[in-house]
């Protein structure tokens, strides 16, 4: 069913509406912020929910922190194949690209292990200093007492350039990277693509791309790269193109989304909360636990997917083999069950990292302290020259409910007194 014929969830009422009509994949929820309450509904009456009708077909939902664990660590009921998003595989089925976050083990595991050296923490030490001077020299640019947008200059730049780092990617082509991101799960007509077409093309040129790269560096992948990783790695040396390409757009989006996202959320959100951007303000070393907060508070990918292998009773719920289960990690970072004052946005909060932004078990996000690392050090930096980022106008949201992210955020720059 196309989003165009959906009723809108605007004029109903979370609290009174029968169960049966929630739809929190709704695109018009995540356009206007408008989910919270459909989300507080489900987790107190329905936390088990299914969905008949949706833009994606039908889906159950699991919306408490606890109950998205057991799904995380239940992979062999539970699996990640043949993909992470609520949305099927695109729309014409000739343009499959599968990857290792959407596999079980043992090929999850072989797959991931081949690469995931490359943001270990050896690896995250040595690339400490290049982080702080790149946020550190996009910071300087920046023009201070005018308008900007925020996404642009420092979300995009921060992340575009450790990307093509983490790539050994040219420097001057980085921004095919953001672009190529931006396609994978962006909605047709909505601004980045106009057609499934169009999708296809272009990451058909991301693959050929990335080709010639693995074919410059075969004869001798020395590099700490991705590339040269899976090169060497028994698990990916001869994987098929479609194959590559998938992994590649895994390590894009993973590497682009949440960090992006995070960056740019984390400055609304102190915006929205000044007396948690004073207190960081008074005292900086609460930096790296304000981090965890944002990556909480903004969750950057708002749910996954995992489908069910055989029937199974979910808390007296009947979920058949077949059918879409979504974790909606944005509603389990909301649940007062296991988070105290989950609406409250706190900088010096008590076990800020206990939240789902970066998954659980098997498929925990490879990239998590990359992500903290970008995060801590440009704020850090963010600190030492600005008084503060100030914003001056709406943002303007992905149109996504798995991309919680901005495509705009108007801020100002005050100097540091």
């Amino acid at each position: 069913m196309s989003s165009a014929v959906l009723p809108s969830m605007l004029d109903r009422d979370p609290a009174t509406m029968p169960l049966e009509e929630i739809d929190v994949s709704h695109i018009d929820l995540w356009r206007s912020e408008a989910k919270w309450d459909f989300f507080k509904r489900l987790r107190d009456d329905a936390p088990v929910h299914y969905c008949a009708d949706s833009e994606f077909g039908p889906y159950w939902s699991i919306t408490r922190f606890a109950d998205i664990m057991k799904v995380e660590k239940n992979w062999q009921v539970f699996s990640s194949h043949p993909r992470i998003s609520i949305a099927d595989p695109l729309e014409n089925n000739t343009f499959n690209t599968p990857t290792f976050i959407a596999m079980d083990p043992p090929t999850h595991d072989d797959q991931r292990k081949t690469v995931q050296d490359v943001v270990a923490p050896p690896n995250l030490k040595v690339l400490e200093a290049t982080i702080r001077a790149r946020a550190g020299a996009i910071l300087d640019k920046l023009p201070i007492g005018e308008t900007f947008n925020w996404v642009d200059k420092v979300s995009i730049e921060l992340t575009t350039q450790m990307l093509a780092t983490l790539f050994d990617f040219p420097f001057e082509d980085r921004y095919k990277l953001t672009r190529w991101s931006d396609v994978v799960f962006a909605r047709v007509g909505e601004g980045v693509i106009d057609s499934i077409e169009q999708r296809q093309e272009e990451l058909m040129e991301c693959l050929a791309y990335f080709t010639k790269l693995w074919k410059e560096r075969e004869d001798n992948p020395v590099g700490n790269d991705f590339i040269s990783m899976m090169i060497r790695g028994d698990a990916t040396k001869n994987l098929s193109p479609q194959e590559y390409l998938g992994n590649i757009l895994l390590l894009i989006v993973g590497g682009n989304d949440t960090t992006r996202n995070s960056i740019t959320g984390g400055v609304l959100a102190l915006n929205q909360n000044p007396d948690e951007y004073a207190k960081l303000r008074a005292q900086p070393e609460l930096t790296a636990n304000m981090v965890s907060e944002i990556i909480r508070w903004v969750t950057p990918l708002a749910h996954m997917r995992r489908t069910a292998t055989q029937d199974f009773d979910f808390d007296g719920q009947k979920i058949k083999a077949g059918d879409k289960v979504i974790m909606w990690y944005a509603s389990g970072n909301r649940d007062e069950r296991s988070i105290p004052q989950p609406e409250e946005f706190k900088v010096d909060r008590e076990r800020a990292r206990n939240h789902i932004s970066f998954g659980f078990g098997l498929h925990r996000c490879m990239g998590n302290r990359m992500a903290e690392l970008q995060l801590r050090v440009l704020w850090e930096e963010i600190q030492q020259r600005f008084e503060f980022v100030e914003v001056v106008g709406s943002g303007v949201r992905v149109p996504s409910c798995f991309v919680h992210g901005y495509t705009e955020l108007p801020v100002r720059l005050h100097a540091k007194k």
